[in-house]
Formats: C-alpha cells, structure tokens, sequence
C-alpha cells in the first residue's frame, strides 16, 4: 500500500479541478446516501460552492490526485450561518472509487487538520449517513467523538436514513477564536 501512497498528491483545489470534482461528487449524488443532494451539478452550479473554499482561512478545499486521476477531495465549510458558529466547521471527504481503501482518506485529513492547527478554529463536526463503517472509522482515527445521531433526518432512494454527527477539538477551550 505504501508505493499506492506514494503517488498521491495533495494540494489546494483550483479552479482547474473543479471538472473533476464535480464527477466525483455527482457519483456520490446518483449512487449512494452519503450526501443528501438528489440531483446532479453541472462545474458552472459547483463554481460558487468551489469559491466559498479560498486556498488559506478556515474554509478549506484539499484535493488528492494519483496521476491524471483525481482520487479524493477533503473540506472544512462553515457548520452553522449564524455569527456565532465562526469557530466551528464542519469537514467531510469524499473519494473516487479507485481510491477507497488506499488511505487517501488519511492523507486528505492529515493535510486538512494540519491547514487548519493555525486557523481560529474550536471544533470540527462530521455528519455521516448511515451505515458508512469506513468513514466512521476514519474519525475514529482523527479523534472525533460520537455526540448523537438523528434519525431519519434525510429521504432519498424512496428511504429514509439516519445521520450520526461527530465532533473533534481543535483548540483548548480557553484559546480564544
């Protein structure tokens, strides 16, 4: 697995990418309930979402590219639109199929948390629809902590799903935001 690795390239994501990141979540939209969208973007729909997440500030986009092939996006994006929810984001990652496996998932956290260390940031939440034993795995391994689940929060593919939300500190309690 280490050569698989190896061949991976994190960065921030660019407008160039946005092509392919439109793909990949739009297989995400068609063919899972990972993410509640139903229908599919087209680049041009997915261009304001791509710039609400400037190279530095609390809200990231990190993109990881084995060769010419895109193998996964992680982003921290505002948790709440209220003023004070500033200190909090919440983070997700999504991975191309060939990917899955291959801790392209690691990768893509460990550049974000690592973004994120000097951002004035208090915690991170990660919302996941259930069943998704891999990425709920994957915040284990990042330190989330369960703190509830909502039931039948979401309805797609003519069922309802259940989300479980998670959260990790990033800063003491007493560092100011």
């Amino acid at each position: 697995m280490r050569s698989d690795l190896e061949e991976v390239q994190v960065r921030p994501g660019v407008a160039a990418d946005l092509p392919a990141l439109t793909a990949l979540y739009n297989h995400y939209v068609r063919e899972t309930a990972v993410t509640f969208d139903t229908v599919t973007f087209t680049p041009e729909q997915r261009r304001p979402w791509l710039h609400s997440h400037p190279e530095d500030g609390p809200h990231r986009l990190l993109v990881a590219w084995t060769g010419e092939r895109m193998a996964g996006y992680a982003t921290s994006s505002a948790f709440r639109p209220k003023p004070a929810y500033v200190g909090s984001v919440e983070v997700s990652v999504y991975l191309a199929p060939h990917a899955v496996g291959r801790g392209v998932g690691t990768l893509l956290y460990e550049a974000l948390f690592a973004a994120l260390a000097d951002e004035p940031v208090h915690r991170a939440y990660a919302g996941i629809a259930l069943p998704n034993e891999a990425s709920e795995r994957l915040h284990a391994r990042f330190g989330f902590r369960r703190v509830g689940d909502f039931t039948e929060a979401g309805r797609k593919f003519d069922r309802f799903w259940d989300v479980r939300w998670y959260e990790k500190a990033l800063r003491d309690p007493d560092q100011a935001v």
